[in-house]
């Protein structure tokens, strides 16, 4: 019998158009700083005052969340992001803005986008269940959502700079904070976004929880998952490189050796249309492919040969074109982490193990954009490209050469509720079992779109691929 699809649809709109926002200030931010700061190195400082608070928030606002509701605390993040993104614009018109300023109302931005991804990964799940949508389809789709925001955000974003500059448009991205905010509101009920006690706990919710024992439950259910480990540090190192990627070496290459803030769009277009394609095949085939050759031949497929072609190639063409068959490479990867995170982590440990794990995965991005930024002003351009290029294929090499990557291929099981806890320290951890293989999205939005690179995605994962439901690439 067909669930109640109103608060998946719901949830999914507002991403949607949020994400476009997102999208468009993922290109006309770094071009904004580039222009007032005049400074790669500074730049990637902007980067890194966004993407710290990020991680932070979703590292440690697991608990938080549970206490004030998923819903409530999506709702407010993206209202309170509205107005710290509008603030920048606003004040530079009005010949206000210091760089001090600057760092600050990126920081708190950053901080409120933390809180609020966090917590639609939480209501997420939710709204699948009440759809009755199988979890793999609904992540994929909601991975290709996100793409399609970047293939439509990143174009219009560098036609909008070229036409309007860059402050209108992060005006137009803090609008889209206020719709997503709203859509929210209206159509996901609360209920949806309440999580129950633990089995077998002392009938007190998640929430009510003091906040070290909530977060500590969250680290003790990842302290034997191998594969998410191994998960973590291969999205730890490539959206470190994404970050730079997407902050720093795109947009240096997009001013300096192209220049034109259009063939930014482009570049990052080209990845996201390839993306987009590879989504709507992944949708339709994803029962039927092993997940494990799928995400390890793709992410090899995905990362370094971007970075070679913006430092040795000169045909423009050729570069959109490397950029396209990464799209299309990446594009399974975070569905295939959403549902392998969604389907064994316990509903009333989401919050904080996602949380947990997606900042984790993203603990490089803040240094992403300042390594970048410092790596052109020190080694120039080609040579800066060509060393992140080579760390993103020594991480996915990985997957080859582990066998715990494997276990990605290991058929879902309902994820086990936590053992009761035998005191507040005690509270919970999943068995070993379950937790090793809660591997979670992340995002990477460097190849195209991270800070994403998430993507948060974050997802977002290369160039493209960002970060909403579980951490991701």
């Amino acid at each position: 019998m067909a669930g109640n699809r109103r608060p998946l649809v719901g949830l999914l709109a507002a991403e949607g158009v949020s994400l476009v926002g997102s999208r468009m200030s993922m290109v006309a931010l770094p071009w904004f700083a580039l222009v007032v700061t005049g400074s790669a190195a500074r730049t990637g400082v902007v980067a890194f005052a966004e993407m710290l608070p990020y991680v932070l928030a979703c590292a440690l606002g697991g608990p938080l969340i549970d206490r004030i509701g998923a819903r409530r605390t999506s709702i407010a993040a993206d209202l309170g992001s509205a107005a710290a993104v509008a603030t920048v614009p606003l004040l530079h018109l009005a010949d206000l803005l210091s760089f001090g300023t600057l760092i600050g109302l990126v920081a708190v931005a950053g901080l409120l986008r933390g809180f609020g991804d966090t917590a639609k990964r939480v209501v997420f799940p939710e709204t699948v269940a009440a759809a009755g949508t199988p979890m793999t389809r609904a992540t994929s789709l909601h991975d290709g959502l996100s793409r399609l925001a970047t293939l439509l955000g990143a174009p219009l974003a560098g036609l909008l700079i070229a036409v309007l500059d860059a402050p209108l448009v992060l005006l137009l991205d803090a609008g889209t904070f206020v719709v997503g905010a709203l859509l929210v509101a209206l159509a996901v009920p609360r209920r949806l976004s309440t999580v129950e006690p633990a089995p077998g706990g002392d009938g007190a919710a998640p929430g009510r929880e003091p906040y070290l024992v909530a977060l500590r439950a969250g680290l003790r259910y990842l302290r034997h998952a191998r594969l998410v480990q191994g998960i973590v540090l291969l999205l730890l190192v490539t959206n470190l490189a994404d970050a730079a990627y997407t902050a720093i070496l795109a947009p240096v290459w997009a001013t300096e050796v192209v220049r034109s803030s259009t063939a930014l769009g482009l570049l990052t277009a080209s990845f996201a249309l390839g993306a987009v394609l590879g989504n709507v095949v992944f949708t339709v085939v994803a029962h039927r492919v092993p997940r494990f050759a799928v995400f390890a031949v793709g992410f090899l497929l995905a990362g370094a040969p971007r970075f070679v072609a913006l430092a040795v190639l000169d045909r423009l063409w050729v570069i959109y074109l490397v950029s396209f068959v990464a799209g299309v490479s990446v594009a399974a990867i975070n569905p295939i982490l959403g549902a392998v995170s969604f389907e064994r982590i316990p509903e009333q440990l989401r919050a904080r193990v996602l949380g947990l794990v997606h900042a984790a995965s993203w603990a490089g991005i803040p240094l992403g954009g300042l390594l970048g930024g410092l790596a052109v002003q020190e080694l120039r351009l080609p040579v800066a490209c060509l060393a992140f290029g080579a760390a993103y294929l020594l991480v996915t090499l990985m997957p080859f050469v582990m066998p715990v990557w494997r276990e990605l291929d290991r058929p879902p099981t309902p994820a086990e509720p936590p053992t009761p806890p035998a005191g507040p320290a005690e509270t919970l951890a999943g068995p070993a079992e379950t937790a090793a293989q809660t591997p979670v999205e992340t995002p990477v939005e460097a190849p195209g779109e991270t800070p994403a690179q998430t993507p948060g995605g974050p997802v977002a994962a290369p160039a493209g691929s960002e970060l909403t439901d579980a951490p991701r690439r």
